[in-house]
């Protein structure tokens, strides 16, 4: 329970007996240490020693030395620094970076105990299949066999869609980008990863709005901001190191922080303003600050005039929302939003901060693009201090989204279209013919065959449905049959139950992980279950992309533990089995026959991430800028001096061109006020030029410098060749230009990069200078509207405000219209949201598996409003069930609290191996279960998607709460 001590003595005994009856041995701190031999340093330390610092033992110290090696925590999106201390090949101790601009010398409790992941005792330790109920030890390769002839005997039978590839945000992005290219090969786009559900609605929205959907500044950059406006976020707990940098603002500039949150988050406590609202209710809240900006004429005219598209029909939109109305439907008084907008606008430039309580809703898309409009009505976009600062999930949810592990695109968002294979195809060097025959394909409505390879997967958040839609409603011949899970917890999803019953009717369940994670036990399997041990990022070496989109690297801390295997290695072992390694490897080195290079792999799609410049950061580059944290700005990011002067640290992308280019990088997304070449943008160019007779490209504006002083469209060889540019490309770019398509090759198909080269030396942007468009008319909803939860208890507002009708996308149907119509509320009166700790990560396998962070929070638990709980005659501590709105249930401890108000419960979702009220410890591998257990909150959360993406709604859905 998150709740202070009461007293030192009554707790210790309680944590010490559950966590030895799990471990049969005592883990009390200092025996702890003195058994391990653990040693850590600086502040992890103290923490550790329950606040003792002892001497150090010079002599002891002297007699072997101590390599100490850089990486980078395998947590959160901040990208903090971790130093190993390494003795003998062991690592014996760690430091925060205390020369890394992201933290600055600091850790929070998952990034001070990360040695524990590596080292970890309930690691998964050799290969392991379940065999007539148990567990059995197996060698790597039996496994390989037994799984890759089971794997091609489902492809001959259903086709290669029948086995779905999940990859993971935890792999760095040279796995992550060997794994799509890897699914690929196998033939299928069922493939995907968490980022599905955590950001997926804001990659959409964002980059439906100026171009690219990511942060577009830095933490770094929000020391300049004079105003931080933070909904659905809790950084405090989410990414704590991040609260540095926010703080500093707050401080420093006397910015005002503004949080909107339905739950008094322990962000909230450091605000303001902190601003109360109903869950699912954001667009309508964010229309209601818009309202008093537009009603007082606060907004930037000129910006809009020169700079945005659609804002007349915003603000058409948002003339509906009175204060009247948006109290009505958010719970947020009229007085306090115009507060609210009144500091926004007398405080600029400030910045936005969202997370996974704004993109988690079936109109997901919808607040994201609501957040952004927000800041283009105040002209805060393209601005030091301003932007949108999306903080992301874990460790490299960035980088492996941008390297393509996604069910609807290829690497740097290049799409499934003809033309995006065949990009990839010619920096592959693979037979497009070949590649071609690996799909499987469809009858369309007019009885032609119509190949998978073009049509988006099947995404994990609806992998379920994969397994149990019927296939008359699907878009691909068969059902899912086998399931990779790779480096993904399972309990991260909603609606658990039906989960359950889809791993029980696989062939086959694969799962590729450090530790067992919850897909070793949720189930009622007897055999078909194969659990692979992977080494964890530290056993490992390549790139990470932080939430600012700064690429960063990890060396190799130790050699693997146990009989675990880079993920690299275990893609090299299953593609010899498959007979296309040689293909999967053409152009990329091999250490062994088994062991890709890394590097090698970095610098593969190097030559091919032109959209979003991913090809001037070289391994050598990046290496470089960890070798000298120390002379980066710890405001700007600039190298001042030093090996990487004028370089952005780690060369957040776009870095243009080639590495020989020397781009420094893009620290601020669309700031005008720097010339391209120095890390200046403009608005994306890719919504066309003109709409309705309207112009879409920037008005009079222009980045400095910019030899075109006026909008212009995406830089093309035709448009070289009209500028009369084209005499400045070399005759080996002119030669790969030709090779494409000529005068029609664009700046994203260049594979010299000579188009992007020239562009940059005339100070354009290559993608071009544009407006943002306020109206995406590609959407349900051009406007972003307001839409009632599928699961609400406002009946009220569905007639005013209902959901959308029944659609089919991603392969699959989806209910709308067809759940809201039903009134769920009598039964399930209570709002049930869902949300982060600060102790654990994600499904929580390998933070409730460490013994520092499994102390610290030993209890699943649902936060209870006092007079909620009054009525239910609950009483804190005591036992409860939480069940969801579609009949599944989960029993936790109750917290009574005033953090939630009143008819809403939260719940964390890192917990598993309870499952409705069951104890799954004597289902996992011997030695692989984690400390704590709990049940997992998405085991009650129910069925809902976005319109646009598939992201699952945890935030808004409906439950109700009895004493257990």
């Amino acid at each position: 329970m998150l709740r202070k001590k009461t007293n030192g003595v009554a707790r210790r005994p309680q944590r010490t007996s559950i966590l030895s009856e799990v471990a049969e041995k005592s883990v009390d701190r200092r025996a702890f240490l003195r058994g391990s031999g653990l040693a850590i340093g600086g502040l992890a330390a103290i923490g550790a020693m329950g606040g003792t610092v002892t001497r150090a033992n010079a002599q002891s110290a002297a007699n072997e030395a101590v390599e100490t090696i850089k990486s980078v925590c395998t947590h959160c999106s901040v990208g903090c620094t971790v130093v190993a201390e390494v003795q003998n090949g062991v690592w014996v101790g760690q430091e925060p970076g205390w020369d890394s601009p992201f933290n600055l010398g600091a850790h929070c409790a998952k990034g001070a105990a990360v040695r524990e992941h590596a080292h970890g005792e309930r690691r998964l330790k050799y290969p392991m299949k379940k065999e007539g109920g148990e567990w059995k030890r197996i060698s790597w390769e039996q496994a390989i066999d037994e799984i890759g002839d089971g794997m091609m005997k489902i492809r001959e039978e259903s086709g290669p869609d029948s086995v779905y590839w999940l990859g993971s945000a935890k792999h760095n992005n040279e796995q992550a980008y060997l794994f799509r290219k890897f699914a690929a090969y196998w033939g299928t786009n069922n493939v995907d990863h968490q980022a599905r559900i955590c950001h997926s609605t804001t990659v959409a929205g964002v980059a439906n709005t100026w171009g690219y959907g990511a942060m577009t500044n830095s933490y770094n950059d929000m020391h300049n901001s004079k105003a931080i406006f933070i909904i659905g976020g809790n950084p405090a707990e989410a990414h704590p190191v991040s609260l540095l940098h926010i703080l500093k603002a707050k401080e420093q500039n006397n910015a005002p922080l503004i949080v909107c949150d339905p739950r008094f988050t322990r962000t909230a406590a450091h605000a303001d303003e902190y601003v109360r609202f109903r869950p699912g209710s954001d667009v309508a809240l964010v229309w209601g600050i818009l309202w008093h900006i537009f009603e007082n004429s606060w907004e930037d005219k000129e910006f809009i005039r020169t700079r945005v598209w659609g804002m007349d029909e915003i603000k058409a939109e948002v003339a509906k929302w009175t204060p009247e109305e948006v109290e009505r439907v958010t719970g947020a008084p009229g007085q306090q939003l115009r507060r609210v907008a009144r500091t926004l606008a007398n405080n600029r430039p400030g910045t936005v901060v969202w997370c996974m309580g704004g993109t988690q809703h079936t109109n997901g898309n919808n607040n994201t693009r609501a957040y952004c409009i927000l800041q283009l009505a105040l002209g805060n976009m393209g601005t030091s201090g301003g932007g949108t600062n999306i903080f992301r999930g874990h460790d490299n949810v960035q980088g492996a989204t941008d390297l393509g592990v996604l069910s609807h695109t290829l690497p740097g968002y290049y799409g499934l279209s003809g033309g995006a294979w065949a990009h990839w195809g010619r920096v592959w060097g693979e037979d497009a013919d070949w590649l071609a025959g690996q799909f499987d394909s469809i009858k369309d409505k007019d009885g032609k065959d119509t190949s998978l390879q073009n049509l988006k997967g099947i995404p994990v958040s609806r992998w379920i449905d994969g397994v149990l839609e019927d296939t008359e409603n699907m878009d691909q011949p068969n059902k899912v049959r086998a399931m990779v899970l790779w480096g993904h917890a399972p309990n991260s999803q909603t609606r658990g139950k039906e989960m359950k019953t889809a791993m029980e009717k696989l062939d086959m369940l694969v799962v590729v992980d450090p530790y067992p994670t919850v897909s070793a036990v949720m189930h009622d399997r007897t055999d078909g279950v194969y659990l692979l041990p992977a080494c964890t990022q530290f056993e490992t070496r390549g790139s990470v992309t932080a939430s600012n989109r700064s690429l960063q690297w990890r060396d190799r801390v130790v050699t693997p533990l146990f009989e675990s295997k880079p993920d690299e290695v275990i893609m090299a072992k299953f593609a010899n089995k498959f007979g296309w390694a040689d293909r999967l490897f053409r152009n990329i080195e091999m250490d062994d026959a088994e062991t890709p290079n890394v590097e090698s792999i970095t610098r593969e799609f190097n030559s091919g991430m032109w959209t979003v410049g991913y090809t001037g950061q070289s391994p050598e580059r990046i290496k470089k800028h960890m070798a000298n944290q120390h002379t980066f700005d710890r405001t700007t990011l600039q190298a001042r001096g030093g090996p990487a002067d004028g370089d952005y640290y780690g060369m957040p992308w776009p870095c243009w061109g080639t590495p020989e280019m020397n781009h420094p990088g893009t620290p601020n997304l669309y700031d005008m006020s720097k010339p391209v070449s120095e890390g200046g943008l403009t608005f994306r160019a890719r919504f066309g030029v003109e709409r309705d007779g309207d112009n879409l490209l920037a008005e009079g504006v222009y980045s400095a410098g910019s030899e075109i002083q006026d909008g212009y469209p995406e830089f093309t060889m035709q448009m070289l060749m009209d500028l009369g540019w084209d005499g400045d490309l070399t005759a080996e770019e002119r030669a790969s230009i030709d090779a494409v398509a000529g005068a029609g090759t664009n700046w994203k198909t260049d594979l010299s990069g000579g188009i992007q080269r020239v562009a940059i030396a005339h100070e354009c942007a290559p993608f071009g200078n544009a407006k943002a468009r306020a109206v995406v008319w590609t959407f349900p909803d051009p406007v972003p509207l307001h839409r009632e939860p599928l699961y609400t208890n406002r009946r009220d507002l569905v007639v005013d405000y209902p959901t959308y009708e029944d659609r089919h996308d991603y392969r699959l149907p989806t209910m709308y219209a067809s759940i809201q119509k039903n009134d769920f509320s009598k039964e399930y009166p209570i709002i049930l949201t869902s949300g982060r700790l600060v102790e654990y990560e994600g499904g929580g396998d390998e933070t409730r598996s460490n013994p520092w962070l499994a102390e610290l929070q030993q209890d699943m638990f649902v936060e209870i409003n006092p007079r909620d709980a009054n009525n239910l005659g609950v009483r804190d501590g005591a036992q409860v069930w939480v069940e969801g709105a579609e009949g599944a249930k989960v029993k936790v401890m109750a917290m009574v609290t005033e953090r939630v108000g009143e008819g809403v419960v939260f719940m964390p979702f890192h917990f598993g191996g309870h499952f409705e009220g069951k104890d799954l410890r004597a289902n996992y591998p011997k030695g692989a279960d984690p400390y704590v257990l709990g049940e997992a909150s998405n085991t009650a959360q129910t069925y809902g998607y976005d319109s646009v993406t598939q992201m699952q709604e945890t935030k808004a859905t409906l439950c109700k709460i009895s004493a257990a």
